[in-house]
């Protein structure tokens, strides 16, 4: 056996048991990035038992459509720390209001952010494409931030409106919201975080606090949204 393949065989092991623990959500990922030794912390801020329960919702809410709004169009359930975002495309009033009782209705949600779009036809397949693309974009775009930890971010893109979910500082509500408008193609970004102080943000640390950097300048692009408050995007 030749020795010097040794040490790359281990990391090769290393970063597979990695990449496992990272599928499973339970565990922080620590990946190095070669000779710069930079790491990225793939931390959720919730507890693994509160991830499990927001898909628990989502799943229940989905079962709930299916059974008693077959035909309402497409309504997809984003939970995040019990916080439901509500996007997609429904023929009526109607369906809107219906899809915002269930959803409130599922046990242990906290509120309901309902933004799902009144429209006469479900949009093509190939909007849906492109924002799946735009979603890849600003995921990407944070990754790129050395002042974010891009896997607290969940990123939700509908007929080009980012909605941005999360638990982050008011330091990072800006800083993402400024980096998701300067994605091309973004017509708006919608922030619906939940905010905590710098404070409460260090006992959520997996690692030493990065200096904190100065804001950088909006740059141009697409309007930002604020929520204002979880429950309801301000208009």
């Amino acid at each position: 056996m030749n020795t010097k393949t040794l040490p790359r065989r281990a990391a090769l092991g290393v970063l597979a048991a990695a990449g496992a623990l990272g599928l499973a959500g339970c565990v922080p990922l620590l990946v190095g990035t070669g000779a710069t030794g930079a790491v990225l912390v793939a931390a959720d801020r919730r507890t693994s038992g509160m991830q499990l329960e927001d898909g628990r919702i989502e799943q229940k809410f989905n079962a709930q459509v299916r059974e008693q709004m077959p035909e309402a169009g497409r309504i997809v359930p984003t939970s995040f720390n019990r916080v439901v975002l509500l996007t997609g495309e429904v023929r009526t009033a109607d369906d809107k209001a219906r899809a915002q009782t269930l959803a409130a209705g599922i046990e242990n949600v906290r509120t309901v952010v309902n933004e799902l779009e009144v429209v006469p036809m479900v949009s093509a397949l190939g909007q849906r494409t492109k924002d799946a693309f735009i979603t890849s974009k600003v995921k990407a775009s944070f990754v790129d931030a050395k002042d974010l930890q891009a896997n607290t971010l969940k990123v939700v893109t509908e007929q080009q409106v980012v909605y941005l979910m999360g638990i982050v500082t008011a330091r990072e509500s800006k800083r993402a919201a400024e980096i998701a408008r300067g994605v091309n193609d973004v017509r708006k970004v919608v922030r619906v975080f939940e905010v905590i102080t710098e404070d409460e943000l260090a006992r959520y640390q997996t690692q030493p606090a990065q200096p904190e950097t100065t804001d950088a300048p909006a740059a141009s692009g697409a309007p930002v949204q604020e929520s204002g408050a979880v429950a309801q995007p301000v208009r």
